[in-house]
Formats: structure tokens, C-alpha cells, sequence
């Protein structure tokens, strides 16, 4: 592969932004400014700020990442927490490690209604910890099944890194939701068998059993935040709304429950919100320009087609494919930010993807599963900092006791790998999903 200068300067400056500490969006555009400085061409220039143009104003799918970053923020400033964490407990805290399995049910719960894994481990973490720590589980344990458990919320639709798979692949956002289902539930229920091994052996207590009648009150608190994923997958697979739609739908319908059912967002509140919402899109907006920009200079390059080439050259096998997809991704969440990884990496395999016949929307499914395990595998995973940072527990103990959850993780990300109906066969059964 002959390397342009351009591109050698492209490596070096993103290289460069990620050891200065540069905020990851602003560090990306920065890298892509240099490839064009270097590159020198006037047209190239001109061609990319069009295209990224057209990218904003043409592509309707992007408009739902604005409005599902805002239902997060109202979910989680709304306390909202408070009632899906109340049921949870309602529901499996009796078991043997029952708050272990409290934390999952809710992350589960939760993911219906964010689609982000950072409000789930920041918004549910400190109280699920806090509650663990105070029935003598181990800290460290305590925050690795918060971080684990957070990675439900993006599998599980809503889920913003969905939408933006989409807007890169041109993948049914429906079908990404739908096919994320059956994954979520899988990983909730695998996520429970390690509790439950772990409860078993460290002796770990059942929470106090709730009485029915308290139970039912949990319930009937909890149902306006449950109804949330119910009445936006509904109104997508029927047919009444679009996804983005969808994610207005979300919104307002946070919105309302927070002011009108559960009366918990002030005026003071909800300007907080704002205030996180603009700050939330306009990191997003960054990654979403630098990732069109990305894909430019990827495809301009011809990246892609020397990647392809020496895959290609010593594997015709698209499950080989698949598991060098798997292993690179891994390794790559040890070090990078998932964002970053979505937006470089998807670009240059995608068509290899495509070259091999493997469903867009599985493909998806397996890229996004493997990118949030790596928001919590050392050293750098996002979600073992956030939950290190809300409890004050070292990160040492929490790195010790997170290598358990990330097996557990990984046979799921075997399944969904290897056998994709496990993704499909929704999609395929209530929207006529031909892949």
C-alpha cells in the first residue's frame, strides 16, 4: 500500500490529538483539517464541506439523535431512577443477590428509554452502588455489574449509536431496534446467571421481600416510564411513526411524565436539560461532520479496498471475517473511544461486509454489541471511570472484578455473531424483513 503524505499526516495529527487530551469530536475535525491542508486541493476541500452539508440537511434519520439525547436528560434529571429502580427491586430483589439482579432488570428497563450506556451508569450507577454497598457487596463487584449492565442500554431500542450505524450504512433504523431485542434480553439474562454464580459463592444477602401490596405500588408508579419503549415501538412497527418521529414522541413523553405524573422537573430543571441536550448534539454533530469527512478521505485513499485486499488474500470464509472484525474491534475498545471506532472503523470495513453478503443490520448489531464491551475493558473503558468516579471506589478493584462480566459478554457477542437469526428473525417476523 503506497501511503499519500496527506494521509501520513491525517495518522500522525489524530495520533497526536488523542495523547494532547483533545476532546475526541474537536480532535478528529482537527486531523481531517490537516489531511486537507496537506492534501492541497482546493476541490477536494470543497467537495467534503458540501457533502457533509448534504449529510445534515438530507439525511432525516440524524434528526433523532437530538431527540433521544433529550429523553435521556429528562429521564435521568427527572428521577425517573427512582421509580424503575423501586420496581426492579419489587420484582427479583428477593432472589439470592437480589440487588445484583435488581441492577440488571433495571439497566434493562432503563435502556428502553435512553439508548446511551453513559445516562445508564451515571443516572441508575450511584443509586444502584449506593444500595449494593449499604447490603455489604463488594465495591468492586458492585461497579462492575453497574458498568456491565449499562451496555444493555444502546443494544436495547431505542439506541442512538443505532441511528448513527444507520446514517453510515444506510441499514433500516426499524429493524436495527427490532434486531436489538432479542441481544438485550439475552445479555440481561446472562448478566443474571453471573450474579447468580457470584451471589452463591460469596454469600451474597436477598434483599428485604416486599409485600404484594407494596410491589403493586411500585408497579403502578413505574408503568408511565415503562409504557416509554412500549409506545415508541409500537408506534414505529405499526406504522404510525418513523424512528425519528419517534424519538419526538420520546421526548415530549418524558417530558410529561416528569412534570405531570411524577412532578420532579423544576423550571430550573429543565433548563439543565437544555443546557445538556445542546452541549450532547453538538458533540454529536462534530462526530457525525467528522465522520462523513472520514469516510471521504477513507474512500479517497482507498483504505477500504487495500484493507479489503489483505483480508481477502488468506480468507474467502465470512465467519473468519467476521472474527477478525470481532478481535480488532476488541482490542481497538481497550484503547479508543467507541465513538471514534464507529466512525473510522465502520467506513472501512463496511464493504468488506457487504463483499462477504452479511446482513447489514447483523453486521450492525455485532459491531455495536463489540463496541460496548469495550466501554468497559481495561484500561480505558468509559463505563469503569464513570462508576469508579460515582462510588469513590479505586479503579483497580474495579478492573479486578470486571474480567467475570466481560466473559459473559462475550459468549453473548458469540451468539449474535454466529447465529444471526438470533438478530433477524424478529425483524423478519413483524416487518417483513427480507435480509
Amino acid at each position: 500500500m503506497q501511503i499519500s503524505t496527506a494521509f501520513m499526516v491525517f495518522l500522525l495529527m489524530f495520533i497526536l490529538m488523542f495523547i494532547l487530551r483533545m476532546p475526541i469530536p474537536m480532535g478528529m475535525m482537527t486531523a481531517c483539517v490537516f489531511y486537507f491542508l496537506t492534501n492541497g486541493s482546493i476541490a477536494d476541500t470543497k467537495m467534503v464541506a458540501q457533502q457533509t452539508l448534504k449529510t445534515f440537511y438530507t439525511n432525516y434519520t440524524i434528526i433523532a439523535v437530538p431527540l433521544f439525547i433529550f429523553a435521556a436528560n429528562v429521564m435521568n434529571s427527572g428521577q425517573v431512577t427512582d421509580k424503575v429502580f423501586g420496581f426492579a427491586k419489587g420484582f427479583v430483589g428477593r432472589f439470592k443477590g437480589g440487588l445484583g439482579h435488581v441492577n440488571v432488570l433495571a439497566s434493562l428497563v432503563f435502556s428502553g428509554m435512553t439508548g446511551s450506556a453513559i445516562a445508564d451508569a451515571s443516572g441508575l450507577g450511584k443509586m444502584e452502588i449506593d444500595a449494593m454497598r449499604a447490603e455489604g457487596y463488594d465495591d468492586g463487584f458492585s461497579c462492575a455489574i453497574t458498568a456491565a449492565s449499562a451496555t444493555i442500554g444502546p443494544i436495547f431500542p431505542p439506541s442512538i449509536p443505532m441511528v448513527i450505524y444507520s446514517m453510515l450504512s444506510g441499514a433500516s433504523v426499524g429493524a436495527l431496534f427490532m434486531g436489538g431485542m432479542v441481544p438485550g434480553v439475552l445479555l440481561a439474562l446472562a448478566l443474571m446467571v453471573y450474579v447468580a454464580i457470584f451471589a452463591n459463592k460469596r454469600n451474597y444477602p436477598r434483599s428485604e421481600k416486599v409485600s404484594l401490596g407494596d410491589f403493586l405500588r411500585y408497579t403502578f408508579n413505574a408503568i408511565p416510564a415503562i409504557l416509554t419503549p412500549v409506545i415508541l415501538l409500537v408506534g414505529i412497527y405499526t406504522g404510525i411513526m418513523t424512528p425519528t418521529e419517534a424519538g419526538a414522541v420520546a421526548g415530549l413523553y418524558a417530558l410529561v411524565i416528569s412534570v405531570v405524573a411524577y412532578r420532579v422537573l423544576s423550571w430550573k430543571g429543565f433548563l439543565q436539560v437544555l443546557v445538556d441536550t445542546v452541549k450532547g448534539t453538538g458533540s454529536v454533530s462534530i462526530m457525525i461532520g467528522a465522520a462523513t469527512t472520514i469516510s471521504y478521505i477513507v474512500a479517497k485513499e482507498h483504505l477500504a479496498a487495500t484493507v479489503g485486499m489483505f483480508i481477502t488474500s488468506f480468507t474467502d470464509n465470512k465467519y473468519v471475517f467476521l472474527l477478525i472484525v470481532n478481535i480488532s474491534i476488541l482490542i481497538l475498545g481497550m484503547f479508543i473511544d467507541t465513538s471514534v471506532i464507529q466512525v473510522v472503523f465502520i467506513p472501512i470495513v463496511l464493504p468488506l461486509a457487504k463483499q462477504f453478503g452479511i446482513d447489514l443490520v447483523h453486521f450492525g448489531l455485532v459491531v455495536i454489541f463489540n463496541m460496548m464491551i469495550g466501554l468497559s475493558t481495561p484500561p480505558f473503558g468509559m463505563l469503569l471511570f464513570i462508576t469508579s468516579g460515582i462510588s469513590g471506589t479505586p479503579l483497580k478493584d474495579v478492573i479486578k472484578e470486571i474480567w467475570p462480566a466481560l466473559f459473559t459478554m462475550l459468549v453473548v457477542l458469540v451468539i449474535i455473531t454466529y447465529f444471526p437469526d438470533v438478530v433477524l428473525f424478529l425483524p423478519r417476523i413483524f416487518m417483513g424483513y427480507a435480509g
